[in-house]
C-alpha cells in the first residue's frame, strides 16, 4: 500500500527541482516576507555614512571584492574557521577592506530572511546615493555562500600595480567589458589608499605622473616607513561622487598605477568622455554595478540565509487518536539531567549527537520564568553570575511565572550557533540546555560552538531522522479535513 504514495512524492521532488532551477533575482523578492527590508537597510547605511563619510567608498569596495570571488554571495564576510580560509585575510583584503560591521548592523532587517549577499548589494547602491552618486534598481534573492575562497581572492582581485591589458582580462573573466571596467574604476572618486600601494608611482619620476602632484603626495608618503599612511584617491573632492577622478587621470594625477593606465590605449577615449560628461559616467556606473551585482549569484536551494534546509519525504497519514499520558512521560523536561535526556532521545531512535543538534533549535524562541527560575537563583557553579543577574530582572523569585526570556540572549531571532557558545560560557537558560555541556556531550557542544556549518548540517540530518519516527502510512490513519479534529 505504501507504493500508492510514491508517485506524489516523486512529483513533488520534480516540482521542487524545477522551482530551484528556475530561481531568479527579482526586485520584489522580499515584498511578502520582509516588505520594509530596503528601507531598513538604507536607513542603516545612511547613519553609518553620516558618522563617517569615507564608509561609502568602503562599502562599494566591499561589494566589488565580494562579487569578484565566486560571485556576489557574501563569501567575503565569512570568518576564519577550521574548515574555512577566510577571504578577509587574502592579500588584497587584509588590513584594507572595511565595513564588515556596517553590513552586520544592516542585517538586522528581518534576520534569517534577507541574505547577507542582498544586504551587501543594497548597501553599495545606498552608499553611492548617500554621497551624491547614482541610484539603480537592485534585483534581490541571492543566497549566502557556505564557503569562502581565499585563493581566488588572491588571484582574481585586480592589483593596484596592474597594467591595462591585465585589468581588461580580469574584468572580462567576470563578464564585464572595458567600458564597465572604466566606469567601475570611477568608484575611486571616493576613498583612500595606503602609501605602500602608490609609493613606487610617486617616486618614479615617470612621464605619466604630474610632477607637482607627485611632490604633494610625497609629503605624506616617505620613501621608507609610513606604509599605512593614507591619501585620498581623488585629491579634489575625496568624499563626493563626481567625475573629478577622470579629470585627474587626464591631468596625469591618478594616485594608483592601475588608475592612470586607464588613460592609455583602448580605454583613453572612455576616460576622456567621462571627464567631460558626468552624466554619462553616472549612467554607465549604475549599469556596470548592476552587471557586477549579478555575477554568478547563489540562488534557490544553493547557499543559506538563516537556518539550514533539507529534503522532506511526504506521504504521512493523520492519527485518529491522541495520547496525553505519553506526552506527559516522553517529552523531555527542562529540568532533566543529561542521562535522562539521552535515554529519552534514544527511546525514539535518536542518538546523543542528534539530541544535541536538535537542542540547538533553542537558538530561537523564548521560555517562561517558572521554567528557569530555580536555575538563575541557584548560585550554582554551572551558571555565569552576570548572566543570572541579567535574567533575574525579568524573572522575580515570586510571581511573574509567565514572563518570557529569550533562550539565546545574543541573537534570539536568528538561526545560528550562538546557543552553543552560550553553553560554553555557562549561559544556558534552561537546566536541560546547560547539562549538554557536561559528560559525553560536552565535546559536541564545543564543536558546534566553533563550527556553525557542522551544526547546521547535523541539525538538518537530525530533523530528517525525527520526522520519520514511526510515520502513519497507507490504510492506517486518515487525512483530516480540519487538523484539530477527527473527520465527522
Amino acid at each position: 500500500m505504501i507504493s500508492r504514495f510514491v508517485i506524489p512524492i516523486i512529483s513533488l521532488v520534480v516540482v521542487l527541482s524545477i522551482i530551484s532551477s528556475e530561481a531568479q533575482l527579482s526586485t520584489n523578492f522580499y515584498d511578502a516576507a520582509c516588505p520594509n527590508a530596503s528601507t531598513i537597510i538604507r536607513n542603516s547605511i545612511r547613519r553609518a555614512i553620516s558618522a563617517e563619510r569615507r564608509m561609502a567608498a568602503s562599502l562599494i569596495r566591499l561589494h566589488f571584492h565580494d562579487c569578484f570571488v565566486q560571485g556576489c554571495d557574501a563569501s567575503i564576510l565569512l570568518d576564519e574557521t577550521s574548515t574555512i580560509q577566510s577571504e578577509k585575510s587574502a592579500r588584497p583584503n587584509a588590513n584594507s577592506v572595511r565595513g564588515y560591521e556596517i553590513i552586520e548592523a544592516a542585517k538586522r532587517a528581518c534576520p534569517g530572511v534577507v541574505s547577507c549577499a542582498d544586504v551587501l548589494t543594497l548597501a553599495a547602491r545606498d552608499a553611492s546615493v548617500a554621497v551624491g552618486g547614482p541610484s539603480w534598481s537592485v534585483k534581490l534573492g541571492r543566497r549566502d555562500s557556505t564557503t569562502a575562497n581565499q585563493a581566488v581572492a588572491n588571484t582574481d582581485l585586480p592589483s593596484p600595480f596592474s597594467g591595462l591589458q591585465v585589468l581588461i582580462d580580469a574584468f572580462d573573466k567576470k563578464g564585464l567589458n572595458a567600458r564597465d571596467m572604466v566606469a567601475l574604476s570611477g568608484a575611486h572618486t571616493l576613498g583612500q589608499s595606503q602609501c605602500f600601494l602608490f609609493r613606487g608611482r610617486i617616486y618614479s619620476n615617470s612621464t605619466d605622473i604630474d610632477a607637482g602632484f607627485a611632490s604633494t603626495r610625497r609629503r605624506g608618503c616617505p620613501q621608507t616607513g609610513g606604509d599605512s599612511n593614507l591619501a585620498a584617491l581623488d585629491l579634489v573632492t575625496p568624499n563626493s561622487f563626481d567625475n573629478n577622478y577622470f579629470r585627474n587621470l587626464v591631468q596625469r594625477k591618478g594616485l594608483l598605477q592601475s588608475d592612470q593606465v586607464l588613460f592609455s590605449g583602448s580605454t583613453a577615449s572612455i576616460v576622456s568622455q567621462y571627464s567631460g560628461n558626468p552624466r554619462t559616467f553616472a549612467a554607465d556606473f549604475a549599469t556596470a554595478m548592476i552587471k557586477m551585482s549579478e555575477i554568478e549569484p547563489t540562488l534557490g536551494q544553493n547557499g543559506i540565509v538563516g537556518g539550514p534546509s533539507w529534503s522532506v519525504k511526504l506521504g504521512r497519514r493523520d492519527s485518529t487518536t491522541a495520547s496525553r499520558d505519553v506526552a506527559n512521560t516522553d517529552l523531555p523536561s527542562p529540568f532533566s539531567g543529561l542521562q535522562v535526556l539521552i535515554d529519552a532521545f534514544d527511546k525514539k531512535g535518536l542518538n546523543a549527537r542528534d539530541m544535541v543538534a536538535l537542542s540547538g533549535a533553542h537558538t530561537l524562541g523564548q521560555s517562561q520564568c517558572f521554567l528557569f527560575r530555580e536555575r538563575i537563583y541557584s548560585n550554582g557553579t554551572d551558571i555565569d553570575a552576570g548572566f543570572a543577574s541579567t535574567r533575574r530582572r525579568g524573572c522575580p523569585q515570586t510571581g511573574g511565572d509567565s514572563n518570557l526570556a529569550a533562550l539565546d540572549l545574543v541573537t534570539p531571532n536568528s538561526f545560528d550557533n550562538n546557543y552553543f557558545r552560550n553553553l560554553v560560557q555557562r549561559k544556558g537558560l534552561l537546566q536541560s540546555d546547560q547539562v549538554l555541556f557536561t559528560g559525553s556531550t560536552a565535546s559536541i557542544v564545543s564543536q558546534y560552538s566553533r563550527n556553525p556549518r557542522t551544526f547546521a548540517a547535523d541539525f538538518a540530518t537530525a530533523m530528517i531522522k525525527m520526522s520519520e519516527i514511526e510515520p502513519t502510512l497507507g490504510q492506517n490513519g486518515i487525512i483530516r479535513r480540519v487538523c484539530s479534529a477527527i473527520n465527522s
